[in-house]
């Protein structure tokens, strides 16, 4: 008994520690887990700059709002968008809307007058190669004599052939928005539309900040709605999508988790007529989840959101060996003490954890850090949570702490009705039908990878969506080229060259246009030929100039001024100058900048399908520093190479377990992992004949599903003696703990969660079912 205490004192010295270093942790430290996915690829596989191009596109959107206010008509329209604007005025410490005036227009003008010679269309530079100087004299005066001859951006003599003025046009059709009194407005066929630009000061994924925009907003399209009743508000931005998987999760956490803690302690209330049992088990689970994550930043430095959610999951295979004891507790002699108790069971128990961390470690085998971070925290959990079991339980539970009721002696009566199949004809035939139909189902089985089947957006969200990026003509910040080089004049030169590719995909119209820096800052080596093209087809003596001075009656002295004026906007326009001004705000965010010697930027595509993806990817192929990329590929390639190895750890997994069971087991070790084994084979069956596609998730509760499924084996072979029910209690409460756990999760709206919960339920329930019917049929005891 001395012994004893000393232990538990023991433990709860380590527990202090554990408890002090993860407060530390939270509450000092403030460590933030990492969200990024690529962080789980092998660290070989990773591009960094490759990773910073996507997390610029992300971060330039997520801080985005986008609210598109319209009406039949626009001053309906406008009506509704001030009053929009008046609502959020007051919280501008929360969000900024980007204001449109006539001086913010002029200053975008004035740093492209100073280099306009030097700025030339594609197709401005065809006609400069191959039209003849009548062309260029016809245009010319074309603009000098017509009423209308396009926006005014200078005076005739400073533009004559109209260069400058059909550059800006060509940048402005890179949007369809446009400046109307003092608004930015857009329209489609039935309506017109204010476009408000809004940018978060906080966090998009601040559960803190979420809380107050939302309701900000939805005052602020109530107020537009009270002003304009006809109007039409569509919101679109990270921030909608983040608030309502927040409010999804935490809704899902009050039925779902709630139900499931209540049934656990009525559960446990019929089994022991007390409380103490669960609080125990509770207690074992959290020291668990605490040793592992205090061992794991101590490991590794940091600690990922997928380790947290799924190890976490994985050790709640731990309540086993809480349930173990106490039910052995619950049948043992009053005058057997605990730490005598425990001795007895502590083979099995120890068989129980060794073979869980044996089954995890096969993760670490694999190449995947992610993997192998879970593998170690599911592991140091389920260590953490065996030590709590086996130090504190015997000093907590003594012989007379636990009651069973008439519920228990029903359930134990149970066991000696159920099936326990022998080898006749029957079950041969039998067992030849359940390879036929199971293997049936699993043939039927597919495989989807796909990262958007993780989410389930509501409806009004895609709409809004779908709509404003038709309207806006907006490129998705998933897919899009990667431009690198040696120098930032480098990147433009490759950028120019994949323009010149994507154009025929623009004529074919793959795609409705692209949105590149060198559009607006082309490279030094275009700029001096464009400079050099319009001197010698424009300027030159004898061309189009000299013939226009001669038609509209100018002499000399016209020609070298209107010369001069046209030559003194030639300087190249630097690409540092484009991207220090006001004009380089909506595209700073395709410049990605250099870094070690590597230069690199976007080039973002408009209107481009998923089913016109693949062939104008190929835009990229040999050419030097241009990559095509696709994050939800990309992403969904990772989750299908997690599943996979997952796959195979759990294939390895049975054979490492059978081999470690063998020595105590020998002739029965079958019996222990059969069930489990059974029970995954009908589970991946019905998803087959239900139609569904393996992911992820399934096989990560499969992982789950033989840990526990193992524990009940042991337990049955601990005890075969039929007329033990102790064991068979054991399986049943654990089994209930783990489908409440678990299973319950199976009605997730969360695509994820339902596939894991599904899994688990299904699989728990089989593994109760079957493991009765593989206990030893000659009733004997371990030496």
């Amino acid at each position: 008994m001395i012994r004893t205490r000393q232990l538990a004192l023991l433990w709860v010295l380590a527990v202090g520690l554990l408890l002090g270093h993860n407060a530390w942790l939270w509450a000092v430290k403030r460590i933030v887990p990492d969200t990024d996915i690529m962080a789980l690829l092998p660290v070989q596989e990773r591009d960094p700059v490759l990773q910073a191009s996507f997390n610029h596109m992300v971060d330039a959107a997520q801080q985005r709002v986008v609210v598109l206010i319209g009406a039949a008509e626009w001053e309906d329209a406008k009506r509704a968008a001030d009053a929009y604007g008046a609502a959020l005025a007051a919280r501008k410490d929360m969000l900024d809307v980007t204001p449109v005036n006539e001086q913010t227009q002029s200053d975008w003008l004035s740093l492209f007058q100073r280099h306009r010679l030097a700025l030339l269309t594609a197709q401005q530079e065809l006609q400069l190669r191959e039209q003849p100087s009548q062309f260029w004299l016809e245009a010319a005066l074309a603009r000098l004599y017509a009423p209308f001859g396009g926006p005014k951006l200078g005076s005739w003599q400073e533009d004559p052939f109209g260069l400058f003025a059909d550059w800006v046009q060509e940048r402005a059709r890179e949007t369809p928005v446009r400046p109307r009194d003092g608004h930015l407005f857009v329209a489609d066929a039935r309506r017109q539309y204010v476009l408000l630009p809004l940018t978060l000061k906080v966090p998009a994924l601040s559960m803190t900040a979420q809380e107050t925009v939302l309701p900000l907003l939805k005052q602020a399209a109530d107020a537009a709605r009270k002003a304009a009743p006809q109007a039409e508000v569509i919101q679109a931005g990270v921030i909608l999508h983040a608030a309502n998987a927040s409010a999804q999760a935490s809704g899902e956490v009050s039925t779902i988790g709630i139900g499931s803690l209540l049934g656990i302690i009525l559960l446990m209330w019929l089994a022991f007529h007390s409380f103490k049992p669960i609080s125990l088990i509770l207690l074992s689970i959290g020291i668990g989840c605490l040793g592992a994550l205090s061992v794991c930043w101590l490991l590794f430095g940091r600690i990922h959101l997928m380790t947290l959610v799924f190890g976490a999951s994985l050790i709640g295979v731990a309540q086993d060996y809480g349930i173990y004891f106490l039910c052995n507790r619950l049948a043992a002699d009053e005058q057997l003490d605990s730490p005598a108790l425990l001795k007895r069971l502590l083979p099995g128990l120890g068989l129980t954890l060794l073979a869980a961390v044996i089954g995890y470690t096969g993760l670490a085998l694999t190449p995947f850090p992610g993997l192998r971070q879970m593998a170690v925290f599911s592991a140091l959990g389920l260590v953490f949570a065996w030590l709590t079991v086996v130090c504190w339980f015997p000093a907590l539970i003594g012989g007379r702490s636990l009651q069973s009721g008439g519920l228990v002696r029903i359930y134990g009566a149970a066991l000696r009705r159920w099936p326990q199949p022998r080898l006749t004809r029957v079950t041969l035939v039998v067992a030849a039908g359940f390879v036929l139909v199971a293997g049936y189902g699993i043939a039927r089985l597919g495989a989807n990878d796909d990262i958007r089947l993780l989410q389930n957006p509501p409806r009004h969200l895609i709409d809004d969506q779908l709509k404003l990026s038709k309207l806006l003509d907006a490129p998705t910040p998933v897919q899009y080229f990667l431009v690198r080089g040696a120098s930032a004049e480098q990147v433009l030169q490759r950028e120019e060259l994949l323009k010149a590719r994507l154009d025929q995909f623009v004529t074919a119209r793959r795609i409705t246009g692209y949105q590149a820096i060198s559009n607006w800052a082309p490279s030094e080596r275009t700029q001096a030929a464009h400079r050099a093209l319009v001197e010698e087809k424009l300027l030159a003596d004898g061309g189009p100039l000299h013939a226009i001075a001669a038609q509209i009656g100018e002499d000399a002295a016209w020609i070298a001024a209107t010369r001069a004026g046209l030559l003194a906007a030639a300087a190249p326009l630097p690409l540092d100058a484009f991207l220090q001004s006001p004009a380089s705000e909506p595209w700073r965010h395709l410049w990605l900048g250099g870094s070690n010697g590597v230069y690199a930027s976007i080039v973002a595509l408009r209107g481009l399908s998923n089913a016109a993806a693949p062939e104008v990817s190929l835009a990229a192929e040999k050419l030097e520093g241009v990559q095509w990329v696709d994050k939800v590929a990309e992403i969904s390639s990772v989750l299908g190479r997690y599943r996979q190895d997952m796959s195979w750890v759990v294939l390895g997994a049975y054979a490492v377990v059978f081999a470690l069971l063998f020595h105590r087991y020998r002739g029965r070790t079958w019996r222990v992992l059969a069930p489990t084994a059974l029970a995954s084979v009908v589970t991946l069956a019905l998803f087959g004949y239900a139609g569904q596609n393996l992911q992820l998730f399934h096989v990560l509760a499969l992982m789950l599903l033989l840990g526990v499924g193992v524990d009940y084996g042991i337990f049955m072979q601990e005890h075969p003696d039929r007329r033990d029910h102790t064991p068979w209690l054991a399986v049943g409460m654990s089994a209930a703990n783990t489908i409440l756990s678990f299973g319950l999760l199976g009605l997730s709206s969360t695509p994820a969660l339902r596939a894991f919960g599904l899994t688990m339920l299904m699989g728990t329930a089989l593994v109760w079912l079957f493991v009765p019917c593989f206990g030893s049929i000659k009733e004997s005891a371990h030496d």
